[in-house]
């Protein structure tokens, strides 16, 4: 199965549509006035669509368990077709495009079983999509190349190079994977003062988003936070506990992080810790939807 551990629970929905055609009037007569000798040919298919619905993992290997948390079947009948239509909601990190899809094909196939003692000219001419949302597939073609980002590693040890830098150019190339180029790249000691100024001169040099990467900790060294809080105009709590929430549901010690995010002046700036897994769990959680927020600020609506 596909590892969807990475992802965010989001609201996820899906609509599918089967069509189901028969051969003569008489049989949607048969249908409408509930005389179909298996009996209620629209209850029957409904109960067996949303079990379709809910045992898709059964039988699809490669899908999810998932939780359904809303099934709405419906029909239309134009002519001698009757139109079936399967809406599926959940909050999980997959989409529920196959169970609505799956869902469809049984409710189609149990009319079918239930009209062909009647009518043997019935036909299920297509089950397909109609409609789905939620998820970073909904964004996967935003780009933001008009954005100027920075990125600003603190570490004691890189800046005397008795350490590599992983966490700063793990940001670099997500970043680049929104067309997002940064467009400074630097490192500097554990030293509030030293990071105080980088985030001021950066500000006001015209940068869009800055990250800073490291000293978010508990350690003595560990300054970021106290160096950059002093100077966010306008603080965006929720930035960083979504990004804290994300963590601790795959490490015990994401709690611990003390980033902050908020705005210098019309910049936007982000403080991450220092590893690059928690640099990449903190990309995974807020971005790109997190890039919202620069049309938000010129009063676009949501």
């Amino acid at each position: 199965m596909v590892n969807i551990t990475k992802k965010s629970n989001t609201l996820r929905i899906a609509i599918a549509t089967a069509t189901v055609r028969v051969s003569k009037q008489e049989t949607i007569d048969a249908v409408e006035q509930r005389k179909i000798p298996k009996g209620d040919v629209f209850e029957f298919a409904r109960a067996a669509g949303l079990f379709g619905v809910k045992k898709t993992s059964d039988v699809i290997p490669d899908c999810h368990p998932l939780p359904i948390e809303y099934t709405a079947i419906t029909y239309e009948i134009v002519g001698l077709t009757i139109m079936i239509t399967v809406e599926v909601h959940t909050i999980y990190k997959t989409g529920v495009e196959v169970e609505a899809m799956h869902g469809a094909s049984v409710t189609a196939l149990t009319m079918y079983d239930m009209l062909k003692p009647i009518d043997k000219g019935v036909e299920i001419e297509n089950i397909r999509l109609l409609k789905k949302s939620g998820g970073k597939s909904d964004l996967k073609n935003a780009k933001f190349p008009e954005l100027k980002a920075a990125v600003v590693v603190c570490s004691d040890s890189v800046f005397e190079n008795k350490a590599q830098d992983s966490a700063g150019k793990a940001i670099i190339s997500r970043l680049a994977q929104w067309d997002i180029s940064a467009g400074k790249y630097e490192i500097v000691p554990d030293e509030i003062n030293i990071i105080r100024d980088k985030a001021s001169e950066l500000s006001k040099g015209g940068y869009d988003l800055i990250i800073f990467t490291g000293g978010t900790g508990l350690s003595p060294r560990d300054v970021t936070p106290e160096a950059i809080a002093p100077l966010i105009e306008r603080n965006i709590d929720g930035i960083m506990e979504t990004a804290r929430r994300y963590g601790q549901e795959r490490m015990p010690y994401a709690m611990l992080s003390r980033g902050v995010a908020g705005f210098i002046g019309e910049t936007l700036v982000l403080t991450f810790p220092g590893s690059k897994s928690a640099v990449e769990e903190s990309m995974d959680a807020l971005f790109p939807q997190v890039l919202h927020l620069f049309k938000v600020i010129k009063g676009e609506k949501h």
